[in-house]
C-alpha cells in the first residue's frame, strides 16, 4: 500500500480533477423548457434558524 504524504496539498489533486469534471461537462445544465423548474432555498433552514 502506498504511503500517504504527511500533508494534503490540494494543488496536486484539484487541478486535474477540475479539468476532468469540465471535460465531462459535469457543470453543464440541460434545462427542459417543457417542465416546471425545481428550486430550493440555499442554504436550507436549519434547526436553530441561524446560520
Amino acid at each position: 500500500m502506498p504511503e500517504l504524504p504527511p500533508h494534503y496539498d490540494p494543488k496536486d489533486v484539484e487541478e486535474a480533477r477540475y479539468r476532468w469534471w469540465e471535460s465531462q461537462e459535469l457543470f453543464r445544465a440541460d434545462p427542459d423548457p417543457t417542465r416546471t423548474p425545481y428550486t430550493i432555498v440555499i442554504p436550507p433552514p436549519n434547526v436553530t434558524g441561524i446560520l
